[in-house]
């Protein structure tokens, strides 16, 4: 089994050029995950990334820049299919940040590495996605210079002794890729742990309807407990994170875990928190992604008027505040976090990109919804995930000023439209402010009301 790389001492310890200096403190967190996994002298803690998007890429890298140089304690690698070229653009484009900067320049040429991004350049060589991530350069953000990586392309290789995975794929792609995982587990004693990054989920309509997410996702296909299953997520760009913007983030689950992950993943630029509620915290990470496409084209389609996007603020939080309650019992714990995590993505986020891209004409729906240079675009999966779960007349609520019993997607105008134009395509992307400026639509603080005065939550969605 081949496909990986080692990463060359030189190559550890740097962020974008800035070494990155040890303390006491690491060893510490590292020995105590190698105490909770029963680690002897010379058996390093395996640490594994499945997926090299932007963001599963800088969490692998900020996790080489900490700790790479205790090789003999710790492991880390990242796995990403083999065989994805890089077009001629965009191999310009890299060459050109190479030589815009003179600390990823020298590492380069010191590794012997820079000839073929020149070649790349010229047309004389075809660059390809896992040969440069060797080199720290994410296909999806490659503006922002990585650490080197050790980039494993044989998924058995990558995964079979793992004790910790990263899972940085999209919800779409996660089921299919632990169900192959699952094959090369099956001789394993221990069970891993694994840390969820995936911010989306799916819907299940029989035998009634629930939300299925990435951490179940992976339950089901892997049988690996849900004790061990984590999911880490907060508002966060993966670009600013690396460039040591400060950012924070929570880890759920199961405490034996998830205290421990939060103490050695926790750094001065990046806060890690923990907390028990783990598939609730996940969902919200997916719904927020429904809103941010919408933002993205309220943005484009009105020349970036602050009045217009605040009137689909107003609409938006007032929609997921009802879908909250649907959820869970204790919606205001969730107030924060949600908010927090929308803010970000609706200013910077890939899904509000989306839908601006959409409004202007950039790129269409016919596309789909994995973009390049982008990566998938987690919005338009969920998008078709809630509305089709809040469309069930299983789930009908009391309508206050009709007095008839409907589905609660008709209360969502906002994600109806969403609905009607990026996947059924009935509308174009105009619809948006057409649903803003309908005179029937109601204050968004009834829709808040009805949410806070009416026994709506609906325990079945989310089956934790």
């Amino acid at each position: 089994m081949g496909g990986a790389d080692e990463v060359t001492a030189e190559g550890n310890g740097y962020t974008n050029g800035q070494v990155h200096r040890t303390n006491g403190s690491l060893d510490d967190k590292v020995d105590e995950l190698r105490e909770l996994f029963g680690k002897a002298d010379g058996d390093p803690l395996r640490i594994v990334g499945v997926g090299a998007g932007a963001w599963g890429s800088v969490f692998t890298a900020l996790l080489q820049d900490a700790y790479g140089m205790l090789r003999n304690k710790v492991q880390i690698r990242i796995w990403r299919r083999a065989g994805r070229s890089v077009d001629r653009a965009t191999a310009e484009r890299l060459f050109e940040i190479i030589n815009s900067r003179e600390d990823v320049l020298r590492r380069l040429i010191r590794r012997c590495a820079y000839l073929k991004y020149v070649e790349g350049r010229l047309g004389d060589r075809v660059l390809y996605a896992d040969e440069i991530l060797k080199d720290g350069f994410c296909l999806n953000m490659i503006d922002t210079p990585l650490c080197p990586l050790k980039v494993v392309t044989n998924l058995q290789e990558a995964v079979w002794d793992a004790d910790i995975v990263i899972n940085g794929l999209p919800s779409t792609e996660t089921q299919e890729v632990f169900v192959e995982i699952s094959r090369y587990w099956k001789e394993r004693i221990t069970q891993p742990v694994i840390i969820s990054l995936a911010k989306g989920i799916e819907a299940e309509l029989e035998p009634e309807p629930r939300i299925v997410t990435p951490t179940q996702m992976i339950n089901r296909a892997t049988g690996v407990p849900m004790e061990n299953i984590l999911y880490l997520g907060g508002p966060n760009i993966a670009s600013e994170i690396y460039n040591n913007e400060y950012a924070n983030a929570r880890i759920c689950g199961a405490e034996k875990w998830r205290k421990p992950l939060a103490r050695f993943l926790r750094q001065p630029q990046f806060i890690v928190w923990d907390n028990g509620d783990l598939v609730t915290h996940e969902v919200m990470g997916g719904l927020k992604n429904v809103y941010a496409v919408g933002a993205g084209m309220v943005a484009a389609l009105t020349n970036e008027s602050a009045t217009s996007k605040s009137v689909y603020f107003a609409h938006c939080t007032s929609e997921m505040i009802f879908i909250t309650h649907l959820l869970t019992e204790e919606p205001e714990k969730l107030a924060g976090p949600l908010l927090a995590d929308t803010y970000v993505t609706l200013l910077k986020g890939r899904n509000a990109w989306y839908g601006q891209m959409l409004a202007k004409g950039e790129i269409n729906v016919d596309m789909g919804d994995s973009i390049k240079g982008k990566g998938m675009i987690q919005g338009v999966s969920a998008v078709k995930a809630f509305y089709e779960l809040l469309s069930q007349s299983r789930l009908s609520i009391q309508h206050r000023n009709e007095k008839k019993h409907i589905a609660p997607v008709e209360l969502c105008p906002i994600l109806k439209t969403l609905f009607k134009i990026l996947i059924t395509r009935e509308i174009p992307c105009e619809g948006i402010l057409q649903a803003l400026r309908d005179e029937t639509m109601n204050d968004p603080r009834e829709r808040i009301e009805i949410a806070q005065s009416h026994p709506i939550y609906q325990p079945s969605l989310l089956m934790k």
